[in-house]
């Protein structure tokens, strides 16, 4: 077997595939079906300062080779978080890395204390760039002056890994990069979400309740890769790559285009099993051509 190992920043992970948050829960929902100590680590479900309640139904939606969905980060909160899911999670075996956000830079400072007290939580992943709610969220992950706020105000109170999220729906994802970067991320992820928008013909209305929603699943990916290429050429820090992986030979493009992990992402709502699956397939793809660690390829495409 090859080497898997790679780093993010102080972050060890035993190998570079990560869940995406949003997509699998707490983990512990996908104990029946995955052997969770085989994966780099799980990305849980957006934690905020305060509970939210989410967005109307209907929140989710089908479309050709993708989903739609607004949920707009419901969760009850980050004190529910550290007293009841928190030791549910914090002996699994792998990197348990929570998604923060909120609606000010203060919002996601006081999350981020918060969560940087407990102990088996390694590092957290800064959303700036959810499109499915109406305050705060991708309204700082557009500009990098907001963007670069956000940052500033976590980093001065979290001393672990910090990854930051970014938004695809910009106008140069490398300049939101850059600033994070500058002000103080380890890493970032990409992308989160494009903005979609779905219509019922025979009602003649919008699908979703708050008329669009995040688009997700294979229809993105020729637009993440892209991204994440450009990313992983202008910056120092890791990029951690995301949108549409959905097999082995995906999470292999993303790999060779600069990105130190994955994450997936909506293949786990059609295959609870994807993840260690994607794992074996990078392992057989390095037999196959000789390559002795996966670090040898990250970033060699011509």
């Amino acid at each position: 077997m090859a080497d898997l190992r790679v780093n993010i920043a102080a972050l060890k992970l035993i190998n570079p595939v990560l869940t995406a948050s949003g997509t699998f829960g707490y983990g512990i929902e996908y104990q029946d079906f995955v052997n969770l100590s085989q994966l780099g680590g799980i990305i849980v479900k957006g934690t905020t300062l305060q509970p939210r309640e989410g967005n109307p139904y209907p929140r989710m939606a089908e479309t050709a080779q993708g989903m739609l969905n607004c949920v707009g980060l419901q969760n009850k909160g980050v004190n529910y978080f550290c007293d009841h899911i928190y030791p549910q999670i914090k002996d699994i075996r792998t990197n348990m890395i929570v998604n923060v956000s909120g609606n000010s830079p203060e919002d996601y400072a006081e999350c981020a204390e918060r969560i940087n007290e407990l102990d088996c939580i390694p590092a957290i992943e800064l959303n700036i760039s959810c499109p499915n709610v109406r305050h705060g969220g991708m309204a700082f992950g557009t500009t990098t002056d907001g963007a670069a706020s956000v940052v500033k105000a976590v980093r001065e109170v979290y001393s672990k890994t910090l990854i930051v999220k970014l938004s695809p729906n910009v106008t140069s994802i490398t300049d939101i990069a850059l600033a994070v970067q500058d002000a103080g991320a380890d890493a970032v992820s990409l992308i989160n979400t494009l903005m979609g928008m779905a219509i019922d013909v025979e009602k003649r209305k919008r699908v979703l309740s708050i008329g669009t929603g995040g688009l997700s699943g294979p229809c993105i990916k020729p637009v993440a890769l892209r991204m994440v290429y450009q990313v992983a050429h202008a910056v120092r820090i890791p990029v951690i790559g995301v949108g549409g992986i959905s097999n082995a030979k995906d999470a292999l493009e993303f790999l060779l285009a600069g990105a130190t992990a994955i994450e997936i992402g909506t293949a786990n709502f059609l295959d609870p099993t994807i993840s260690v699956k994607v794992v074996r397939g990078i392992d057989e793809y390095l037999e196959k051509y000789g390559f002795a660690s996966v670090k040898e390829i990250i970033g060699i495409c011509e």
